[in-house]
């Protein structure tokens, strides 16, 4: 699997980050989720999964700048990657 930087709301590329795969997901590097309230409102939570916490700013910025305008087809040059064919496993 290879990523491409998408963006970060901290200086020095410290964390919290977020980059695209080339198998059209998304993955997102910051601390760690240790509140124990916060935790135990989570789901379902598999074995080797984590929580981070990132700004809702990063996020809305991030997909600003990647996600296709409104009649963008998907040949839009701010996407690095084709989309996903499929659901891609967690190990893959």
């Amino acid at each position: 699997m290879r990523m491409r930087f998408l963006g970060s709301t901290s200086e020095a590329g410290a964390c919290p980050t977020l980059y695209e795969t080339d198998r059209g997901t998304i993955v997102v590097q910051g601390l760690q989720l240790t509140d124990a309230e916060a935790l135990a409102d989570l789901r379902d939570v598999l074995d080797g999964e984590t929580a981070v916490e990132v700004p809702r700013e990063l996020i809305t910025e991030i997909a600003r700048r990647v996600l296709p305008a409104p009649g963008d087809g998907p040949s839009n040059p701010a996407n690095a990657f084709p989309s996903s064919r499929g659901t891609p496993s967690a190990t893959g």
